[in-house]
């Protein structure tokens, strides 16, 4: 649910980064986050299924999650989010418990690579807002993860075209998925697991 703490939190991350890309930080050094239509996009997702188990690879500070958790403790699921940045996880603990959605959330330190390579869960849903080079190898490490039904949503794929252009028609050309370009804010690639993969 969107109550005023979710709302409070969220508009003041709004707020910081807006702040942050006026006063023209290098993108290393802003949080990144998704728009906030993407935002209600990402909540109506995971709002939408009972029990759902969403991952998110690339928590930030934690806008993005605060969106997905609070779409997730409708029906009752929870949300895992893979961040390597330090002090992008204690940013991404402080906010997470100012919203109160720490009960639905789990936060994993370290390298993406790493953990999906490691992790034996099923996800339902897959949030990629990861560095543009590595969502390849992400997807490739996130497919096992999800059984037929599962969906992945990646961000930036019209705003970094030149970089994720191949990433959307790989996934558009595999007849195991259906995927579609979604043109709201950076860009968003939907793709749907049909059957196993390659």
């Amino acid at each position: 649910m969107l109550d005023d703490r979710v709302l409070r939190v969220l508009a003041r991350l709004e707020a910081e980064d807006a702040a942050e890309r006026e006063a023209g930080l290098p993108a290393g050094q802003r949080a990144r986050q998704v728009e906030p239509t993407t935002g209600r996009f990402l909540f109506a997702l995971a709002a939408a299924q009972a029990g759902i188990e969403v991952l998110e690879i690339g928590g930030s500070r934690g806008y993005s999650t605060i969106w997905l958790a609070a779409g997730a403790r409708v029906l009752g699921g929870r949300v895992v989010s893979l961040e390597l940045d330090p002090a992008k996880c204690a940013a991404w603990r402080t906010n997470v418990a100012d919203a109160g959605l720490e009960e639905w959330t789990d936060l994993v330190e370290g390298d993406a690579h790493a953990t999906l390579a490691a992790t034996e869960d099923v996800f339902d849903l897959v949030f990629l807002d990861a560095e543009k080079d590595d969502y390849e190898a992400l997807f490739t490490l996130a497919r096992p993860l999800l059984e037929p039904g599962g969906l992945v949503v990646a961000d930036n794929v019209l705003s970094h075209a030149e970089a994720l252009g191949a990433y959307s028609a790989a996934r558009q050309a595999d007849s195991a998925l259906s995927s579609v370009t979604v043109p709201l804010d950076r860009g968003l690639e939907l793709t749907v697991v049909l059957g196993p993969g390659p």
